[in-house]
């Protein structure tokens, strides 16, 4: 499908979080599908994947996963200052801001002409973890969460108990997990945490750990799996498609 997109500035009780919408050019409405990115918010690679989504029929939304804590429009870069910077901000903005920015998406998508009121979400790094928190929001259906970081560890800020490993019994809709195997972020010991926790609460999930490193996703740089990448494409939108 042909797409066009556009921003939009969403309230929020912690600011104004600039969101960026995918959508087919094509009258009627579409699922929506919130991509949560990585620490750089909405790089080039990022955009692309959003593109590649919305082409097969949704309406994306890419939210600025850090907008308290930078300018609109900030894009870091790959490079150690953006990476620092980057994890800076993901210690410094609690989980609960995070839930407060996913339910100002959900009611954005819930009231545009162009959309279903179908929520799932997607992410890569950090937006894994983003999008399997925002699956504890029972407005989610489905939930496609690609290497996602720092579940394992309990590591993110969040008031007591309200950690996301702690929360995953919370989860009502259907969750997808992939990892990589090479991914030092999340090692073997902290997979396996993770799949008995999946196990113990009986959530409706999908397990899949892949020969990749991690953000084997992302269209630029050495780690790029370009066949495999294709295929988890291939298996959200037969998530999405199915659930939403």
């Amino acid at each position: 499908m042909i797409i066009q997109h556009h921003n939009a500035d969403l309230p929020t009780p912690t600011g104004t979080m600039r969101t960026t919408v995918y959508r087919p050019q094509a009258d009627g409405q579409f699922p929506t599908i919130i991509f949560y990115s990585e620490i750089f918010q909405q790089t080039a690679p990022i955009a692309r994947s959003a593109a590649i989504l919305a082409g097969h029929g949704f309406v994306v939304l890419v939210p600025e996963v850090f907008h308290e804590l930078n300018p609109i429009g900030t894009v870091l870069a790959y490079d150690d200052a953006g990476k620092d910077k980057g994890n800076a901000d993901k210690w410094a903005k609690p989980l609960e801001s995070h839930d407060s920015d996913t339910q100002a998406l959900i009611d954005f998508a819930q009231t545009q002409a162009y959309c279903t009121g179908s929520v799932g979400t997607m992410g890569v790094c950090i937006g894994g973890h983003l999008a399997y928190r925002a699956a504890l929001n029972p407005a989610i259906k489905a939930a496609f969460c690609l290497y996602a970081t720092d579940i394992h560890s309990d590591t993110l800020p969040a008031q007591a108990s309200n950690n996301s490993f702690e929360r995953m019994a919370d989860i009502q809709g259907e969750i997808h997990f992939i990892w990589g195997k090479q991914d030092p972020h999340v090692p073997q010991e902290g997979r396996a945490k993770i799949y008995q926790q999946v196990v113990a609460t009986g959530i409706n999930y999908q397990w899949q750990e892949v020969n990749a490193q991690h953000a084997f996703m992302r269209d630029e740089g050495e780690r790029y799996d370009p066949a495999l990448a294709i295929a988890m494409y291939q298996q959200a939108v037969a998530l999405f498609s199915r659930t939403l």
